[in-house]
């Protein structure tokens, strides 16, 4: 018997595979430095692998609360209370297998057939599958590069009346800006006067450089009754393969959060969870050293590629650093740059234009969480590429 098509779900049925499976297989296949994908080179603090090591030994290893481990909701409500002043309780928390499948549940709580769902792009690529299966329609506020900056009269612009719904990923990947307070503002304004709920893509929070402090929409003025705040331990400890994430809100909204929850993934590893607590309540140099870390990388790096004449954008905070391609004087088309430099350069990179709908927009996105080494020797053959492709 053969699949009629027809039959499955078209979101996934008609979805091609992504861009992250495709230069990921490349690099591996080619034997190229991975700078697509985002994840650290670094294996990730020994203290909270020892400590998750210990309570495997220890357990219980058993289903824990599909909520989670009280000790983790009450560790992610004193975390969030000290470095970002949420009043938060552990009945406002609810942790998920990663942020993504946080995302998903928000969006499959607030998310009805036909509702519009404001989302700003370039956009993380699992938003707009999960709006769709949940019933809803993307509306896309695009930004503009160098700057990336959100306004409110852009965001008035995709406002229709069946919006019921906005997604504001801060800091922002793939871009690396953080929105500064102005933005956070304009965001918060518009989904007050238009009664929208924000999922609120927080996961880079700590991830921020030259200084900057971070302001949740979640603690913007009006917002508290109508904010999903979704965070990740993963991005948090460089532990992405662990997979704990976090919705954080109002017990009325995390209630039914975590009743889509439960028909997902169910629960978390207790051993995990038990090891994420304990790694919140760390001091807060730890998070400064981490951060302090990262920014030497994101500048060695940027030092590099300007040696090289590349432009880049502004990485104000995650693991991300953005090429644009016209003003380095290379061609504008970003995914056939990318497949360029993976098959005669040995270096993976994600065009940005991926993340979005419309047309190419000539901006590759880099990732600069990895070893001295391996971007000194990207550095090098980027270089060579650039070299090449602009004779």
């Amino acid at each position: 018997m053969s699949l009629d098509p027809s039959r499955l779900n078209p979101v996934y049925a008609d979805m091609g595979v992504t861009v992250f499976e495709t230069m990921s297989g490349l690099a591996r296949d080619l034997g190229a430095i991975n700078l697509g994908q985002g994840f650290p080179d670094a294996p990730g603090p020994r203290a909270l692998l020892e400590s998750a090591a210990q309570a495997v030994l220890d357990g219980p290893n058993q289903y824990p609360p599909s909520r989670g481990l009280l000790a983790l909701r009450s560790a992610v409500a004193r975390h969030y209370g000290r470095h970002q002043g949420l009043d938060l309780t552990e009945a406002g928390v609810l942790v998920t297998s990663g942020a993504t499948e946080a995302i998903a549940a928000a969006l499959l709580t607030v998310v009805r057939p036909g509702d519009g769902v404001v989302v700003i792009e370039p956009a993380y690529d699992a938003y707009g599958p999960l709006i769709r299966r949940s019933g809803g329609i993307v509306q896309p506020v695009r930004l503009a590069p160098p700057d990336w900056r959100i306004t409110e009269a852009t965001l008035e612009a995709a406002i229709t009346p069946a919006t019921r719904t906005l997604i504001l990923n801060n800091p922002h990947n793939p871009t690396g800006r953080v929105f500064d307070a102005d933005e956070v503002a304009a965001v918060a304004a518009v989904c007050i006067r238009h009664d929208l709920i924000a999922v609120s893509d927080e996961v880079w929070e700590h991830i921020l450089f030259d200084g900057r402090t971070f302001a949740s929409l979640l603690a913007q003025s009006g917002m508290a009754d109508r904010t999903i705040k979704i965070g990740s331990a993963g991005k948090m400890f460089g532990l992405t393969g662990w997979k704990v994430g976090f919705a954080c809100g109002v017990p009325a909204l995390i209630d039914v959060v975590a009743r889509a929850h439960q028909f997902l993934t169910f629960t978390t590893p207790p051993n995990l969870q038990t090891a994420v607590a304990e790694g919140l309540d760390w001091p807060d140099d730890w998070f400064g050293d981490m951060r302090a870390d990262l920014q030497r990388s994101r500048d060695r790096l940027a030092d590099g590629l300007a040696r090289h004449g590349f432009v880049v954008t502004p990485s104000e905070g995650t693991y991300f650093l953005c090429i644009d391609l016209p003003a380095s004087g290379l061609p504008a088309d970003d995914e056939a740059v990318c497949h360029r430099l993976v098959r005669e350069f040995g270096v993976a990179s994600i065009p940005v234009s991926v993340f979005q709908s419309g047309p190419t927009i000539g901006v590759l996105r880099l990732c600069f969480a990895k070893a001295d080494a391996v971007l000194d020797e990207a550095v090098d053959r980027l270089g060579r590429a650039a070299k090449a492709m602009r004779s």
